[in-house]
């Protein structure tokens, strides 16, 4: 049994500049609809915190296409805000920058990943309140960063 309690993958997903433009050009690659883009929520509702504080401010704007067996495919756009997804795309370009994972008791599987090694640097809530993630960085150890989804 793998550290988080499943090994069935649930996301894959890419930071980009535009967003629009990216959506548009992979909805034509796939031959399926142009997925809506949504804002990643209000603060008062993601509650989104970055190394252990509140950071109200980092946003992004999001699109989902589904990829087959419940995978899905995210493109993220972030605010200029710091973020992991800002600071991905500052250091890294475009690209891939998670993969994820959907866990029951998030708390203990967090303690589970920083036991092996992994730091936890962004957290939050989805917009619209229906559960929450976390981003966990394993440095050297893995070449992107893992998220975690916990539906309520």
């Amino acid at each position: 049994m793998s550290i988080i309690g499943t090994d069935v993958l649930t996301q894959v997903a890419l930071v980009v500049n535009d967003i629009e433009k990216t959506k548009t050009r992979l909805a034509k690659f796939f031959g399926i609809d142009v997925p809506p883009t949504i804002d990643a929520g209000d603060f008062a509702v993601t509650k989104t915190e970055i190394n252990g504080k509140p950071a109200p401010d980092a946003r992004c704007r999001m699109a989902f296409f589904s990829v087959g067996n419940g995978v899905q495919l995210e493109l993220i756009e972030p605010n200029d805000t710091p973020s992991v997804w800002r600071d991905f795309l500052t250091e890294h370009g475009e690209g891939l920058h998670h993969i994820a994972f959907g866990v029951k008791g998030m708390t203990n599987v967090i303690k589970s990943c920083e036991g092996f090694g992994m730091t936890l640097r962004q957290k939050g809530n989805y917009g619209d309140g229906s559960g929450c993630y976390s981003y966990l960085d394993a440095g050297d150890g893995l070449p992107f960063l893992l998220e975690l989804l916990e539906s309520f």
